[in-house]
């Protein structure tokens, strides 16, 4: 039997937001951890006045900047790190109406303080999502929560511990344009999944911007999905986006050594052998 002692839904990071406790205690663990994705929100988002606007604002206007506020920092140290694990496929700063990317930006770790070579914007978009699980997880892990499943809407994943039954926690993964097919199916013990597309429910949404290939400043097309599963709500962001960024010989460096937890679909083709060679290691 599965005691489920507690449950939190409210929205924040423009998606529903659902945090689950599986271990039978009752303190206000769930409250802390919903406290803690709402600052990340309030800290990241550029669809109101916060501290990434303002950064935005001054950069946009060709200047530097220290970073004061913590949780931005942070945000940026993530970027930082994932485009270079990514060669540059990861960019929270590509826009290809003005051919902006990374590159343009000069990050001093030390002294907080950012620069760009001409005006840049950031959105911080899934790596937010990432950010906030991690840092929630981090909070249900600190009070001694044993086993909990936070979502931010459907894509952005994190598990603690095992599934209240024993073992993993199983994920049946749709295609994005069609609930009823599976593309896979995954197990997480204390990891975090990210789903990134180009086509789907998702992708619609008026906010949404489209996925960048920062190399070319040109917008993905092709209808792909990636899903990546890392120890870490930050790094499957991270990935997941870099796979769809990603053509095809850079996919299979990433997708190398990982077949269990990277995978990358065109959904172009039907034929499972091209399916399955798309996910080839």
């Amino acid at each position: 039997m599965i005691a489920e002692a507690g449950i939190e839904r409210f929205a924040a990071m423009g998606t529903r937001v659902e945090l689950h406790r599986f271990d039978g205690r009752t303190d206000d663990a769930l409250a802390a951890a919903r406290r803690a994705i709402e600052a990340v929100d309030d800290a990241l988002t550029i669809h109101r006045p916060s501290p990434a606007t303002a950064l935005n604002e001054a950069l946009l206007a060709g200047r530097p900047a220290v970073i004061e506020d913590t949780l931005l920092f942070e945000a940026l140290e993530a970027a930082a790190d994932g485009h270079a694990a990514t060669d540059g496929l990861f960019d929270i700063a590509a826009d290809g109406r003005t051919r902006a990317n990374w590159s343009l930006v000069e990050l001093d770790r030390r002294a907080r303080r950012i620069a760009v070579q001409r005006p840049v914007a950031f959105d911080f978009g899934g790596l937010g999502k990432g950010l906030a699980l991690d840092r929630a997880v981090a909070i249900l892990r600190a009070a001694g929560v044993g086993s909990a499943l936070l979502t931010l809407g459907e894509s952005s994943i994190a598990v603690l511990g095992e599934h209240p039954l024993g073992g993993g926690w199983p994920f049946a993964i749709p295609h994005p344009d069609d609930p009823d097919e599976e593309l896979l199916t995954v197990e997480l013990r204390d990891q975090a999944l990210s789903i990134s597309a180009t086509v789907g429910a998702g992708t619609r949404a008026p906010e949404r911007a489209a996925i960048t290939r920062p190399h070319t400043g040109t917008a993905v097309a092709a209808p792909l999905c990636a899903v990546a599963v890392e120890p870490t709500g930050a790094l499957a962001e991270v990935m997941s986006t870099a796979l769809i960024a990603a053509d095809e010989d850079a996919a299979a460096r990433l997708l190398r050594g990982r077949a269990g937890s990277r995978f990358r679909f065109d959904l172009a083709s039907t034929a499972q052998s091209s399916v399955a060679g798309t996910l080839a290691a």
